[in-house]
């Protein structure tokens, strides 16, 4: 099969690799990484002319701005099988509140909350206790949409730069929901429209600083499977929240053809679902797939074109992905330092944040590399994966050090 990926970060460099490696086929990536340039072709331009040119058998969208933006029903306008929603199902990631509304009526298990267009009747709404409540930027933020105040003050300087424009469209308007306490767990589910088959799950550790403390990011790595959680845990989430989220859609005139994320938390009275995003997660994506074996290609092709859906078979073990991260991220950061020991590392290099410049590799972003390693337990994958990360050097590298020890 002639795949196309769309994208140039770790999430789209870990999709490529795995579909390369599991099965005969050829990967195109726009625009791709100096990564992905080892195994696959690279392509500048407009992604749906290219798939149009190159007369591709599946398109693979890695970010969610395409698939909110309806690149799914453009490519069904041309007749190619695409593995990513359409617009009108991005919406689930695209509006925390549309989500909301969505698991009401599918009752799917979440937190209370309310949405807000101007400031003052959400800080009326959180009182004197803001540490009781998250608030999120309704619309896209990259990851970095999700603040948990402390205090009065916090809180009101986070609705003010919210509704003042700090992450854009973004926030124009803000969900505040009641603050759950508990173990968080990320669940994929490949969706064909009615039906969906489950991933292993992972954890994904958000803050930038050790002891999850610090401002959230992209993610700054992952685990899977988290050893916390139990081993039939992905069914019991597809039955409970994945196939009501399906139906519900369905009633309304949306099939979800691709993959569904949800954003979980186990807390002591049972799981709620934290959000949803319609795309891999990042750095999920570089901890999850290389513990699958099927042939994802068919997966994601069954998954487009709406029909039944292969089983997904899952190696023994556990994974890690530590990410390697600029100094200065998720704030200001500087750019063009070189990279070096990646050819002395046994783990799994993915590609995020990097460039060529005159023949070296340098950094080009605020997440630069994912280390993900393999092994028996998580303690040995985790062992292997901060051994190979410390052996990749650039000036400014930051990482987190408890990644897989917290909750």
């Amino acid at each position: 099969m002639k795949i196309l990926v769309i994208g140039s970060g770790g999430r789209e460099h870990a999709l490529a690799w795995s579909l390369y490696n599991n099965g005969a086929n050829t990967i195109l990536v726009s625009p791709g990484n100096p990564g992905t340039a080892e195994f696959a072709q690279n392509i500048s331009g407009d992604p749906v002319e290219i798939a149009v040119k190159e007369s591709v058998d599946l398109v693979v969208v890695g970010p969610e701005n395409p698939l909110v933006n309806g690149i799914a029903g453009l490519y069904a306008e041309k007749g190619i099988p695409c593995f990513g929603p359409s617009a009108e199902c991005a919406r689930l990631e695209g509006s925390k509140w549309f989500a909301k509304e969505i698991m009401a009526a599918a009752r799917v298990p979440t937190a209370t909350g309310k949405v807000f267009t101007s400031p003052a009747p959400a800080i009326d709404y959180m009182g004197q206790y803001p540490d009781k409540f998250v608030i999120k930027a309704d619309g896209l933020a990259a990851g970095k949409g999700v603040f948990l105040p402390g205090t009065r003050k916090e809180s009101d300087v986070i609705i003010d730069d919210l509704f003042r424009g700090s992450l854009g469209d973004a926030g124009t308007s803000v969900v505040i929901e009641q603050r759950l306490i508990g173990r968080e767990v990320s669940v994929l589910a490949v969706c064909n429209g009615t039906d969906a088959v489950i991933l292993p799950p992972s954890r994904d550790h958000k803050r930038i600083y050790d002891g999850d403390m610090g401002p959230n990011t992209g993610g700054m790595g992952a685990i899977c499977p988290p050893p916390d959680v139990p081993f039939d845990f992905g069914d019991d989430v597809r039955e409970r929240v994945i196939l009501p989220v399906l139906k519900v859609l369905k009633e309304r005139g949306m099939e979800f053809r691709g993959v569904l994320y949800a954003g979980l938390i186990i807390t002591e009275f049972g799981y709620f679902v934290l959000e949803f995003n319609v795309r891999f997660g990042d750095p999920e994506t570089q901890a999850v797939l290389p513990m699958v074996e099927s042939d994802l290609a068919a997966l994601f092709f069954a998954a487009a074109k709406g029909e039944e859906l292969p089983p997904v078979e899952v190696r023994d073990g556990a994974s890690a992905c530590i990410i390697l991260a600029s100094g200065g991220y998720p704030g200001s950061y500087s750019k063009g330092y070189e990279i070096t020991g990646i050819e002395e590392v046994d783990s799994l290099v993915f590609h995020a944040g990097t460039a060529r410049e005159d023949g070296s590799l340098v950094t080009a972003g605020g997440r630069v590399l994912g280390v993900t390693a393999s092994g028996e337990d998580i303690d040995e994958a985790l062992e292997k994966a901060y051994l190979d990360a410390d052996r990749i050097e650039f000036e400014g590298k930051y990482m987190r050090r408890d990644i897989g020890r917290t909750v």
